[in-house]
């Protein structure tokens, strides 16, 4: 049976104007093609995809652990599904866990506030937000919204402790993280958020080298025409960052142990193609 990959742009809370985007494809070889993207206004919705009979591999852009300083703090467990599981036990809302966090952030120096994990600092000349972060760029909310559905999900969460196991159909999540190639490709140049004309030239040359298999990754993606003009115009670059968390599943899918380094943090847990 063919192994269906996705990449997931997630909105901890999504709607019409600003879906959760599913892109599938296929690997063949070192060619991955671009089967679809699917556009997801509600959470229930998400469900229904973690639902699917296997077997998929998706990678999620969301965090997928907390900090081990922050769980350790809270006692909250040795792995990151006990810590999501003791977090929702203790916070009925994510407002109440942005709550838990202030309250822990406060009583620390300035600069620890905001506690990274090891795999937010191992990609060379990037980091990736705090999972503590619940302003601003609301990543703690994408943790307590998407990966607990993961949980709820039963699929296989390599390393993390629970969640299903490699025999389940291989419903398998791993973290993404698309600003991770973004930034191998085009560097800090900005490409979401905006129509404007040098952020649509940003997306066409992120389009455009991933088709010529410009990554590390040794993947080159198969586009229609139409399936790359629709990458370039979406001004909100969340259907591009969901291919690229497709770029991610499809060199994970061929790696031993998905490519994660030996010694991984179980509670942290790790983006995947980092370091």
């Amino acid at each position: 049976m063919t192994l269906e990959l996705w990449g997931i742009d997630f909105s901890s809370a999504p709607s019409r104007r600003k879906p959760i985007v599913r892109a599938r494809g296929e690997r063949r070889g070192a060619v991955l093609r671009l089967g679809g993207l699917d556009l997801m206004p509600t959470l229930a919705a998400f469900e229904a995809a973690l639902a699917e009979p296997g077997p998929w591999l998706g990678a999620f852009d969301f965090p997928f652990g907390l900090p081990r300083a922050f769980a350790d703090a809270h006692a909250l467990g040795n792995d990151a599904v006990a810590v999501s599981q003791a977090v929702h036990a203790r916070c009925a809302t994510r407002k109440d866990f942005q709550a838990l966090v202030d309250t822990w952030g406060n009583g620390r120096p300035t600069g620890q506030r905001l506690v990274h994990r090891t795999t937010d600092r191992a990609m060379p000349g990037l980091s990736s937000s705090s999972p503590l972060q619940t302003r601003y760029v609301p990543v703690g909310f994408m943790w307590f919204e998407g990966f607990a559905r993961l949980v709820q999900a039963g699929v296989y969460l390599p390393g993390l402790g629970g969640g299903g196991d490699v025999s389940d159909a291989g419903r398998t999540a791993l973290e993404g993280y698309p600003g991770l190639l973004a930034h191998e490709l085009i560097g800090r140049t900005s490409y979401k958020n905006s129509e404007a004309p040098e952020r649509l030239l940003a997306r066409k040359s992120i389009v455009e080298m991933l088709e010529q298999g410009r990554t590390r990754l040794g993947l080159r993606l198969k586009l229609t025409p139409a399936q790359a003009g629709d990458l370039v115009a979406d001004g909100s670059g969340d259907r591009l960052d969901a291919v690229l968390c497709l770029m991610q599943a499809a060199w994970a899918a061929e790696q031993p142990h998905f490519g994660q380094p030996p010694g991984v943090d179980p509670v942290e847990g790790w983006i995947t193609s980092a370091g």
